[in-house]
């Protein structure tokens, strides 16, 4: 079954377990940062490798450009300069390809991914700062990603809103036990609550991301709804799951990388891709463990 081509935009494909791929320095903590960091002509490749699969969106290599990610003392000293590089480099991506491409520009989890209860409302701003600087140069839009709150949220989306960008809201949500009902983020928000707080806040898109495909579609259904109900009904509404094997929650930072799913290979993925399309998404692409092969499958399946 063919994918019509004029109900949704292609996002990219997950950065980090790419880049490892393709064999560019790769390790935790700093992970895919090391490589925007050492070697950033690995970083260009993979931008490439998502354009050239038929991705639409390509997104800055700037999640792990965090303090706890790259050091407090290195993101002071080379933080704006590193996410510079990062927007330098996908835009340049983008402008030698041969058809329309957007760069998103990332502002990731600031004190962790999945941790709401480490979020700092006090130090989030100087840091949102620096990041916000040094790419807007570069972007067409922002995505503030894998947030597992909407205090964590809200807090990036008036910082990025100042610059009069379009901003993108992506949540991950509680997939530790493979649930579907109700659909939550990890904080333990309820979705369409989330949804409807964070338009309202100026979101021009709401999705999810880097949780497990079998707990998307539920709270797909639940934000179209809220969409429906809000004071945009025509937010976009995305989605880009990971790959990771099921894991119970953990206390402990950087306890390994989270090994990958064989079932969702490019035939798989896609047909989650077509059911969140059928349930109203608009924005598709993937997340860590998902890469340009599956991009290319989504993009195949258009209708012409």
């Amino acid at each position: 079954m063919s994918l019509d081509n004029t109900n949704f935009a292609i996002l990219d494909g997950g950065m980090g377990r790419l880049l490892e791929r393709l064999g560019a320095p790769f390790r935790l903590p700093e992970w895919s940062a090391l490589s925007l960091i050492e070697a950033p002509h690995y970083v260009a490749q993979a931008h490439q490798a998502y354009v050239d699969s038929g991705a639409e969106i390509i997104t800055t290599n700037s999640y792990g450009l965090v303090p706890h990610m790259i050091g407090d003392a290195r993101f002071a000293a080379e933080g704006k300069q590193l996410a510079d590089r990062a927007g330098r480099i996908a835009r340049e991506v983008a402008a030698k390809a041969n058809r329309k491409v957007q760069v998103a520009g990332c502002l990731p989890p600031l004190f962790e991914s999945y941790r709401p209860g480490n979020f700092k409302a006090a130090e989030a701003p100087a840091i949102l700062e620096v990041l916000i600087d040094g790419l807007k140069p570069h972007v067409d839009f922002w995505l503030i990603e894998t947030q597992s709150s909407t205090a964590e949220a809200l807090t990036a989306l008036a910082a990025a809103k100042v610059t009069g960008l379009p901003v993108y809201v992506s949540y991950t949500l509680k997939d530790e036990d493979g649930r579907t009902q109700p659909p939550e983020l990890r904080s333990g928000e309820a979705v369409d609550e989330a949804v409807t707080a964070t338009l309202k806040a100026g979101a021009s898109s709401v999705l999810f991301n880097c949780s497990q495909p079998e707990v998307m579609s539920a709270a797909v259904v639940a934000a179209r709804e809220s969409i429906g109900r809000s004071i945009n009904p025509s937010a976009g509404l995305g989605v880009y799951a990971n790959a990771f094997v099921p894991e119970p929650p953990s206390d402990e930072p950087y306890a390994g990388i989270s090994e990958i799913r064989p079932d969702l290979d490019p035939a798989n993925y896609l047909k989650w891709i077509r059911r969140w399309i059928d349930q109203g998404a608009t924005i598709v692409g993937g997340c860590c463990g998902i890469g340009p092969e599956h991009i290319a499958a989504i993009n195949a399946s258009r209708v012409s």
